[in-house]
C-alpha cells in the first residue's frame, strides 16, 4: 500500500495554531506570517475534507474534528524532536535508564561515572535515585541496582559487591570510644531495617541496648546525621570511603554485619540493548575490583 505524501508543514502549522489558538502566536513562533499559517491550515482542512477550527472575531476555536487530531500530532512530532535531539556528531545516541540505591549512587557510582562517559559517549545515561524500594516497570527503568539477597520476583539479577555495615561516626564521639559497649550510649542512628544494630552489638559481644534514634530511609541522610555530630550511624563504609579519608568520618571498631550485596537488576522480560550491555559489562568491570568480604549474618 502507497501512503499519500504527509504535508507536514501543514500539520506543524496547524498543531501550533491548536497550542496557541492563534495564527499569529503560531506564525511567530514557526517563523512564518500569519498569513502562512491559514494557508497551510486551509490546505490541510481541504485534504482532510474537514474543518479543523472555527475562526472567531477574536482568535480560533478547535473543532471536536481538530480535538481528534491534535494528541496523536503533539505525540509525532515530540517523538520525532526526541530523537532529533539525541544525534550529535553523526551519532544516534542511545537512551539508557538506571534506577540506584541513593547511598551506592554518590558514594561509588557518581565517583565513577565521567570513565563511563568517555568510554561511551554516545549513551545518554539518566539515572535516579531510590531507598532501595523501587518498581521497575513502572519507573522505565533499564536497570535497577539494589542493595538485598537478589531474590526479586520476575528480575534477572546479578551480583556486584557486598558493603557490610560498621558503626561510623566523628572524631569527637570517636575519642569517647573505649570499647564497642561504649556505643549503647550513644544516640544511634539507624535505617528502617530494625535487625541491623541488634547484629552488630552480637557481632561486638555486647549486650543489645535499648535502640533509640532517628530513623531514616537511606544510609546517606543518615551518614549526614552523623557527620553533624547527631550520633553513629550503622552504615556500609565501602560508600564513604571520600570522608573516611578525610577523617571527617571514624570507622571506631573492625566489626562488620552484612545484611545483603549490590545487584544490577532488571526485568526478565527487557530485552538487553547495546546500550544496557555496554553498562552492565563496565559496571562489573568496575566492581571486580572491589573487595567483597562475606562477613557473618
Amino acid at each position: 500500500m502507497v501512503r499519500p505524501h504527509l504535508p507536514l508543514n501543514a500539520l506543524r502549522a496547524f498543531e501550533a495554531a491548536a497550542r496557541h489558538l492563534s495564527f499569529t502566536r503560531a506564525a511567530i513562533e514557526l517563523c512564518v506570517t500569519q498569513t502562512a499559517i491559514s494557508h497551510q491550515v486551509k490546505l490541510l482542512e481541504e485534504r482532510l475534507g474537514t474543518a479543523l477550527f472555527r475562526r472567531l472575531p477574536r482568535g480560533l476555536m478547535i473543532t471536536d474534528e481538530g480535538l481528534a487530531l491534535l494528541p496523536t500530532l503533539r505525540d509525532a512530532f515530540d517523538r520525532m524532536a526526541d530523537i532529533l535531539e539525541r544525534f550529535e556528531d553523526g551519532h544516534l545516541q542511545e537512551v539508557l535508564t538506571v534506577g540506584a540505591v541513593g547511598t551506592f549512587a554518590i558514594g561509588w557510582l557518581l565517583p565513577r561515572l565521567s570513565v563511563f562517559q568517555e568510554r561511551y559517549p554516545f549513551i545518554d545515561l539518566r539515572l535516579s535515585t531510590n531507598n532501595n524500594r523501587v518498581d521497575i516497570a513502572a519507573e522505565g527503568l533499564d536497570y535497577a541496582i539494589r542493595f538485598g539477597n537478589g531474590a526479586w520476583h520476575d528480575t534477572d539479577a546479578e551480583e556486584l559487591f557486598f558493603a557490610p555495615l560498621s558503626a561510623l561516626c566523628i572524631p569527637a564521639i570517636a575519642r569517647q570510644l573505649a570499647s564497642p559497649h561504649d556505643i549503647a550510649h550513644q544516640t544511634l542512628l539507624r535505617s528502617y531495617r530494625t535487625d541491623e544494630w541488634p547484629e552488630w552489638f552480637v557481632e561486638a559481644g555486647v549486650p543489645i541496648p535499648r535502640i533509640k534514634g532517628i530513623v531514616f530511609d537511606s544510609s546517606v541522610p543518615m551518614v549526614e546525621a552523623a557527620l553533624q555530630g547527631e550520633g553513629v550511624a550503622l552504615a556500609p563504609p565501602l560508600m564513604f570511603q571520600r570522608h573516611l579519608s578525610s577523617g571527617t568520618l571514624v570507622q571506631p571498631f573492625p566489626m562488620t554485619v552484612s545484611k545483603g550485596c549490590y545487584w544490577l537488576t532488571r526485568l526478565k522480560s527487557r530485552p538487553v540493548t547495546d546500550a544496557m550491555a555496554s553498562f552492565a559489562d563496565w559496571l562489573k568491570d568496575e566492581a571486580a575490583g572491589m573487595p567483597s568480604p562475606r562477613v557473618k549474618n
